[in-house]
C-alpha cells in the first residue's frame, strides 16, 4: 500500500477523548489530529516519542490530520490506524502473497452475514471456472465455495518480541468469533487474520488477562475449525505492506 503524499513526522504528546491526539510537528507547532483507533492503544501512548501522521485535503473534515504510526513503550513502530489492515490483507491476497488464501477467483468486502448481523471483512468465493482458465489453477482452488476472513489489527507490544491481542475488552471481537464458528459449521472456511502492524515482533498470543471471554471464545473457535493466520507488516513513511508470517501461540 503506497501512501501519497508521504506521512509527516512529529512528536506524540497525548491522546484524549479516544479520537483526538495532540502532536508537535517538526516546525514546533502543536496540532490535534484524528486518532482512528477505538482500542486502548495500551503501550502505544508514549509522550515525547516519534509518531507519523497523514493529512487530508477534504474540506469537510474537522481534523485534517490522521494519526498513523506511533512508537511503542518498547521502541517499536506501531500502526494504529485500524482502517489500514483490511486494505493490507486484501492487497496481499490479490497479489497471491498468502499461500493459505490462494485460489479464489472472487473477493468481496464488508458483506453482511451471520445470525448476529455482522459484516465480514473479506469474503473469498469460487465461481464457475472461467473459459481458458488453466487446469492447474482450477485444481488449486479450495474445496469450500466460500472463505470468510475476519481481520484484526495487532499493536499491543509486550516486549521481548512478543505481541498480544486484544488490547482491551472486545465484545465485538467475541461476536465475530461466534459468527466464524457458525460459518465452519455450515461447511465454509473461516479465517481469523491477525495483521501485526508492529515492528520487532516474533510471536503473537491472546491477551487472556485483558479479555478472558475473548480468549475462551478463541480457543473454542480454533477447536471448531476456525483457522488463524498471523502476518507482520513493514511500515515506512511512504508505504505499508504485509511482508512475513509470524509464529502464533494460540
Amino acid at each position: 500500500m503506497h501512501i501519497t503524499p508521504a506521512l509527516l513526522s512529529g512528536t506524540f504528546i497525548k491522546r484524549y477523548k479516544r479520537f483526538f491526539t495532540d502532536i508537535r510537528t517538526k516546525d514546533g507547532d502543536v496540532i490535534t489530529v484524528h486518532c482512528p483507533n477505538t482500542g486502548s492503544m495500551k503501550n502505544c501512548q508514549v509522550e515525547g516519542s516519534p509518531c507519523w501522521y497523514s493529512l487530508s485535503n477534504n474540506p469537510k473534515r474537522k481534523l485534517a490530520g490522521t494519526l498513523e504510526i506511533v512508537t511503542s513503550a518498547f521502541g517499536n513502530l506501531a500502526g494504529v490506524n485500524t482502517g489500514r489492515p483490511n486494505h493490507l490483507v486484501r492487497e496481499a491476497i490479490e497479489n497471491d502473497l498468502i499461500p493459505e488464501l490462494r485460489g479464489y477467483n472472487s473477493l468481496r468486502t464488508e458483506v453482511r452475514y451471520g445470525e448476529e448481523k455482522s459484516r465480514i471483512d473479506l469474503l473469498l468465493e469460487n465461481g464457475n471456472q472461467e473459459e481458458g482458465e488453466p487446469e492447474s489453477k482450477k485444481e488449486s482452488k479450495k474445496e469450500s465455495a466460500s472463505c470468510y476472513v475476519e481481520v484484526k489489527n495487532v499493536t499491543l507490544d509486550c516486549g521481548d518480541g512478543h505481541a498480544q491481542f486484544p488490547d482491551s475488552v472486545t465484545t465485538r471481537g467475541s461476536k465475530h468469533l461466534r459468527e466464524l464458528m457458525a460459518m465452519v459449521a455450515a461447511g465454509h472456511r473461516a479465517v481469523l487474520f491477525f495483521c501485526v502492524q508492529l515492528s520487532g515482533i516474533e510471536e503473537v498470543s491472546v491477551a487472556a488477562h485483558i479479555d478472558p471471554v475473548y480468549a475462551e471464545t478463541l480457543t473454542a473457535a480454533i477447536a471448531a475449525g476456525v483457522e488463524v493466520i498471523v502476518w507482520q507488516a513493514d511500515m515506512t513513511d511512504s508505504g505499508i505492506s504485509l511482508k512475513r508470517p509470524l509464529k502464533s501461540c494460540f
